[in-house]
């Protein structure tokens, strides 16, 4: 792609992701998530083939059912209330169109049927991009709104979140697949402690975004995009790999790693709002996401393929390991001890 055009579009999308972020009135918030939405195609469409363009046109026509909803009830509400301020969506029918448009956007359970086909025909960087800032201008606007939306249907999705993101993630031999249905299974802990501490979700979001990006740029440098060819990764960079596993550990939410600190957190504000039931059965389906992060971290780190596999070995390179990806894995693995500093402003 022209550099020319991909500052522009770069550009774009902080742009868009500014304009929701910084807006107070829905129109200015929906603006933003179009120029987002439109900033992001010919990135995803890039390369030009008939899976890619498959991608962008799937993810063109959800995008645009999920704005359409979203001015819907951002106009329903207007007209019950006379506001057009975000913070004030007090009618109770405008909120439940909206959880639905913003579940939408960012591909929770029941509407995420699109995001694992879309990460899939999507290059790496853009997939990064997809799972990573195209999710903050959704989570911004309900981060604000987080009062006047019902619990009994963000913890209902949150649930099924979880558990459709770990089972559907079991079977997966696509790497991009695996990351898409582990994207899936985290909203659902983002959603379930939304109304309660929408601090906590943005503090989820914020140490998802490190992980997913430490995963996604170690993938790109070594070139992997199926399990297979993840396995004899291992010949061509011994120490990424090696952090590659650390890192979809800390994913995984396994403590003493990073990963472990918002679920940590998230199931003792649940059990302070009385809802262990909701708590525990959340705990335990991310026992099904374990699973599969388990097996990506065997693959990444097993030193011969137990089958012989159709496809050349890599080649052992002495590159070094690019700082960025060095500092992201370092950050992944080792924040937990952290979590003293950040409890009393949660």
């Amino acid at each position: 792609m022209n550099p020319q055009a991909k500052l522009i579009f770069i550009s774009s999308l902080l742009l868009g992701t500014t304009i929701v972020i910084s807006s107070n009135h829905w129109i200015t918030a929906w603006a933003g998530l179009e120029i987002n939405t439109l900033a992001i195609l010919p990135l995803i469409s890039k390369s030009h083939h008939p899976r890619a363009i498959e991608a962008a046109t799937k993810y063109f026509l959800t995008q645009a059912t999920a704005s359409a909803l979203l001015l819907f009830s951002s106009m329903t509400n207007a007209w019950h209330t006379g506001q057009w301020d975000i913070t004030q969506m007090t009618h109770p029918t405008s909120c439940l169109i909206l959880t639905s448009a913003l579940a939408m956007k960012l591909g929770l359970v029941p509407f995420h049927f699109w995001f694992p086909e879309v990460l899939q025909g999507s290059p790496l960087i853009t997939g990064l991009l997809l799972s990573t800032a195209m999710k903050l201008p959704p989570i911004t606007l309900l981060y604000m709104t987080a009062q006047s939306l019902n619990p009994t249907v963000l913890t209902g999705m949150a649930i099924l979140s979880a558990a459709l993101g770990g089972w559907m993630g079991l079977n997966q031999t696509q790497v991009r697949k695996i990351l898409a249905f582990s994207s899936i299974s985290h909203l659902g802990w983002m959603a379930i402690i939304l109304v309660y501490n929408p601090k906590l979700t943005l503090l989820n979001f914020y140490l998802y975004t490190l992980m997913t990006t430490a995963i996604f740029l170690t993938l790109n440098s070594t070139n992997t995009t199926k399990l297979s060819t993840l396995m004899t990764s291992w010949t061509k960079a011994p120490a990424l790999s090696a952090m590659l596993m650390l890192t979809l550990l800390s994913l995984a939410g396994l403590p003493p790693l990073t990963g472990f600190l918002p679920k940590w957190l998230i199931i003792q504000e649940l059990t302070k709002q009385e809802m262990t039931p909701a708590a525990t059965i959340i705990a335990l389906l991310s026992l099904l996401g374990l699973f599969f992060y388990l097996r990506l971290a065997y693959c990444a780190t097993i030193t011969l393929p137990p089958h012989s596999t159709n496809h050349m070995k890599q080649w052992h390179t002495n590159k070094p390991i690019p700082s960025s990806i060095a500092i992201l894995t370092v950050l992944s693995t080792t924040l937990l001890p952290l979590s003293p500093m950040i409890s009393p402003t949660i």
